[in-house]
């Protein structure tokens, strides 16, 4: 039998690999060291009795599985704080549990098998992801392959509260179905970016910058991507004004702080608009967004380091993107390339 292992390399490959560490063991030396910014999991194991307490502590589970019956299951989970990511493989014993976990919003894609619910619905194979019941529930399988990605849901609600520039705002979701196939492909590929790219970068996620940009980034995918009282709010016509002052105050705001973990909400705030008004004022005035300008401002501080910094003395392109919130070395250099005309790496050789 396997057991869990913290500190193996996470992504969400076919096949995942196993490590003769404990579960026990391992949340001692968590307390013994200084806990990684990215905490991992690893489980694969035939023994029921194991599984069952393996995925009760993932998913906040009471999980019910045949006895005397062939089992399998392979574990993988990647966490930060706020948000976690998962695929569990479970096969042989037919099996049934009692999810409650209020606190979480959970996206689920069905990778292989299928996933019945108490309500007669069933989740088969598919690209489409899927939202679970905010609410206790029962599901069902006997294959299944099941990716999943789990956020705090207070911290969800906060962020579509500071969008929306309502402090009384509460989030509720009226359907699990995406609002149209292009959102569905949206956040399909932004939960896998963040199993492929993200979770597996120790470097970048170090940043609380970049973890706190991870979570807001994936936060609004699934608020554009389902039926929720968010994008109902969203839709009320709000009066056009013009507003060059708003826009002078969010950039000098952008300008001193984009070091710091700020978002849509905070620049509005600073600007004393609406999240929507100012967006519409940075299109009319500057034809680009807030948070494209914020971008911009980090790119370009991203390039006075790399102009000032001595290659000798061991510091790396990756190291100082990450330092402003560049989590994925691709489509940062992309996007360096594309403002300054040249590889960050060649800036910083000078």
């Amino acid at each position: 039998m396997h057991r869990l292992a913290p500190d193996a390399q996470f992504s969400i490959p076919s096949d995942v690999p196993s490590a003769h560490v404990s579960h026990r063991a391992c949340r001692a030396d968590e307390t013994a060291h200084q806990r990684p910014a990215v905490r991992k999991l690893r489980f694969v194991s035939h023994d029921p009795s194991e599984g069952v307490e393996v995925l009760e502590r993932v998913y906040a589970a009471r999980v019910q599985v045949s006895p005397d019956t062939p089992f399998s299951m392979h574990q993988a989970l990647g966490a930060v704080e706020r948000l976690s990511l998962e695929r569990v493989r479970l096969s042989g014993a037919p099996a049934a549990a009692l999810i409650d976990a209020p606190g979480t919003l959970r996206v689920a894609r069905v990778l292989g098998g299928r996933l019945a619910f108490t309500d007669a619905t069933s989740t088969a194979a598919g690209l489409s992801p899927f939202l679970f019941p905010v609410r206790s529930y029962t599901c069902r399988w006997d294959e299944l392959d099941l990716l999943t990605l789990s956020l705090d849901l207070a911290a969800v609600e906060a962020h579509a509260a500071g969008l929306l520039d309502a402090e009384d705002f509460r989030l509720r979701f009226t359907a699990a179905e995406p609002v149209s196939p292009a959102m569905a492909r949206y956040l399909a590929g932004s939960v896998a970016a963040l199993g492929q790219h993200q979770l597996g970068n120790e470097q970048a996620m170090a940043s609380p910058l970049v973890r706190a940009e991870t979570f807001r980034a994936l936060a609004t995918a699934v608020l554009h991507a389902f039926p929720n009282s968010f994008l109902e709010r969203s839709a009320v016509p709000e009066p056009e004004r013009a507003a060059p002052a708003g826009v002078r105050r969010a950039v000098s705001y952008m300008e001193e702080h984009a070091a710091e973990d700020i978002g849509l909400g905070e620049i509005a705030r600073a600007a004393r608009m609406s999240p929507r008004g100012l967006q519409a004022a940075f299109r009319r005035e500057l034809s680009t967004t807030p948070l494209a300008h914020l971008r911009t401002l980090r790119l370009e501080a991203v390039r006075a380091e790399l102009l000032t910094t001595d290659p000798g003395a061991g510091a790396t392109v990756a190291e100082i993107a990450a330092r402003w919130g560049f989590s994925h070395p691709g489509r940062f250099a992309a996007a360096y390339r594309e403002r300054f005309g040249e590889n960050p790496a060649t800036t910083l050789r000078g």
